[in-house]
């Protein structure tokens, strides 16, 4: 195939996807922020993103843009720390918006959607030996996790909440005057156990409200993603 075409199908796949089963979703981390004029591009792809069963994109804001002169009113300091422990597992020091994490351990800075589509391949057809499912019980969610091996450390199971979209007016910093929309916005990321995989894992946790559901299991660092699953 040649290389410009290849480049505009991978293009394509990032942001439209395929028509999949949602047995082995990607996981997408977008840390973004409402004072960050180079991220509505990002915040625009992870939208498309988001319309795919096969990708679980989640935009994490984060609050150390805020003394610009616009207070995110997503931002949540959990996530910068986040950030900042995904740095240090990367060896780095620096932190940037827009900055996605594909998978746990691929890190994307910019807009860069080719790279995004190559790496949700990769991550796609990784071999995983856990398996992950979600499911919603009344007013609680029940997860259950297998796995055909052991860890040689624990494995952190997490339950993420967020808000699938949301349409703000910013009066203020570099995006004053602009309405954006917001997708997939995390308003909460809690762990709440950790495994090793030798036998199975079944939790059934208290779900407020009625927006999705995201259950992960990943390796401690924060590390590789093994599993995860959704209900909305």
């Amino acid at each position: 195939m040649p290389r410009i075409v290849r480049a505009v199908t991978l293009i394509w796949i990032a942001l439209y996807g395929v028509a999949q089963a949602e047995d082995r979703p990607v996981i997408i981390e977008l840390f973004t922020s409402q004072g960050c004029s180079s991220c509505p591009p990002v915040d625009a792809m992870v939208a498309e993103l988001a319309k795919r069963d096969d990708v679980i994109p989640l935009a994490l804001h984060v609050d150390y843009w805020d003394y610009i002169g616009w207070k995110d009113v997503f931002a949540q300091p959990g996530f910068t720390r986040r950030q900042k422990a995904y740095a240090r597992a990367a060896h780095t020091r620096s932190i940037y918006t827009p900055q996605i994490v594909v998978g746990g351990v691929d890190h994307v800075v910019g807009y860069r959607p080719m790279d995004v589509a190559q790496l949700i391949e990769a991550h796609r057809d990784a071999a995983s030996p856990v398996s992950l499912s979600i499911v919603r019980d009344g007013d609680d969610v029940v997860i259950t996790a297998n796995s055909t091996e052991t860890f040689a450390e624990d494995a952190v199971l997490q339950v993420v909440r967020y808000i699938p979209e949301r349409v703000v007016d910013i009066g203020r910093g570099e995006n004053a005057g602009r309405t954006l929309r917001y997708t997939n916005i995390v308003d909460a990321w809690k762990a709440v156990a950790r495994w090793d995989g030798a036998a199975p894992l079944v939790v059934t946790l208290e779900a407020d409200g009625e927006h999705p559901v995201v259950a992960i299991v990943q390796k401690s660092g924060p590390g590789q993603i093994l599993a995860a699953a959704r209900v909305r």
